[in-house]
């Protein structure tokens, strides 16, 4: 076991003829694995013949959005750790143990090259059986706190990638990259749609899995707005479990708006929209920063270590968003926001300039050719030719 696996040759040619064998590990929301989608996506355009293999949990989710995205997946049985009782910490580090033996046996069987860990519980056996068979290894935090997996794994990892420099503070060992947090291909590349009567047009998003909280808010602010005779149009995306009380809401009130349980073409609404409403996920925060989309942020209170607040202040430090915090949420406060900047176009403008300024747009390339430094193959692309 103690061989090196990444060095064994497949079918008996040399690997530069093969190009490389790359596993991308994470997930538990899309937020986690857009960022891994963008990574990949670069490292299959700079190296057409790499061959990328995720692995993630048992989320029917995950799988769909990894498959729609071109990508080989397979599952490991894990699940965390924090917030368990007795019972439930048992259970817990059984599958952990049980994501160890399922993480070797992928990795002897696809032999990587690299791995690369996007945070989450699910990428900390996968990471570190790849350390242990001495295949190099890299992660990625989104997020401004580190979660638990990247603060274990950050000492053992060649490279350590950080979206936010404040980071840093929390990342006492580990060879520390500020790359920022890579955004999709095709969010970049929006379908142009005519604006519709000089409607103002809102999106809502509570992240892949809708919040709950938040579209209650939301309903109560179009009622608001109902009484006042202008209503925005909106694109709400409520989650799987929200979708038939916020639809029938929408009929009862009898208001113009799309409303579905998961937006799957993000591009189109994102350019569509004047104001976003939104948790404050790292991955939201780059798509908006990197869009230069106007936004108030509502971090979701719950996080681990509040890292959604600590998100969402990076940004409205820069003057790139506004912010309520969840507990100051309701339907007259989200009103109030909103109704200064549908008077206040200017306001919204300066705000997109500003959200733009706190962008890293090339955080998919600098994160790809870096990998592809750890395993020397920079001359990739020439050798796909």
């Amino acid at each position: 076991m103690g061989k090196v696996y990444h060095n064994l040759s497949l079918t008996g040619h040399s690997r530069e003829d093969q190009g490389p064998r790359i596993i991308i590990s994470g997930g538990g929301t899309g937020g986690h694995l857009f960022p891994g989608i963008a990574i990949g996506s670069e490292l299959k355009k700079r190296c057409g013949k790499a061959a990328i293999l995720f692995i993630t949990g048992r989320k029917k989710m995950e799988h769909r959005i990894i498959s729609q995205a071109g990508f080989e997946t397979q599952s490991i049985d894990v699940e965390g750790v924090m917030g368990k009782d007795f019972l439930g910490l048992i259970n817990a580090f059984y599958k952990v143990m049980l994501a160890l033996i399922q993480s070797f046996l992928i990795i002897r069987n696809f032999r990587p090259q690299l791995v690369l860990g996007l945070g989450g519980y699910t990428s900390g056996p996968v990471c570190l059986i790849a350390w242990f068979l001495r295949v190099p290894t890299a992660v990625h935090e989104q997020n401004s706190f580190p979660g638990l997996t990247n603060r274990i794994l950050a000492p053992f990892v060649r490279r350590v990638f950080i979206s936010f420099a404040e980071t840093g503070k929390y990342l006492k060992r580990g060879k520390l990259f500020l790359s920022g947090n890579p955004i999709r291909n095709e969010l970049l590349q929006p379908i142009q749609f005519p604006k519709m009567d000089k409607k103002f047009v809102i999106l809502v998003m509570g992240g892949s899995q809708g919040a709950k909280t938040l579209n209650e808010a939301v309903i109560s602010m179009i009622k608001e707005f109902k009484a006042l005779g202008d209503v925005p149009f909106m694109i709400h995306q409520t989650g799987k479990a929200d979708l038939k009380r916020v639809a029938d809401e929408y009929d009862t009130l009898g208001v113009d708006g799309e409303v579905s349980a998961f937006i799957e073409d993000m591009a189109s609404a994102y350019s569509r929209a004047d104001l976003v409403i939104c948790r404050a996920g790292a991955t939201t925060i780059a798509e908006l920063a990197a869009l230069g989309k106007p936004s108030i942020l509502i971090p979701y209170p719950y996080a681990s270590h509040r890292h959604q607040e600590i998100n969402a202040i990076t940004l409205v430090h820069a003057g790139g968003a506004d912010i309520i915090l969840e507990r100051y949420l309701d339907g007259k406060a989200l009103t109030a926001k909103v109704t200064r900047y549908m008077k206040n176009r200017g306001e919204l403008s300066k705000m997109s300039v500003l959200a733009s300024k706190a962008g890293r747009l090339g955080a998919r390339e600098v994160i790809a050719e870096e990998l592809l430094k750890l395993i020397n193959k920079t001359q990739c692309i020439k050798n796909d030719k």
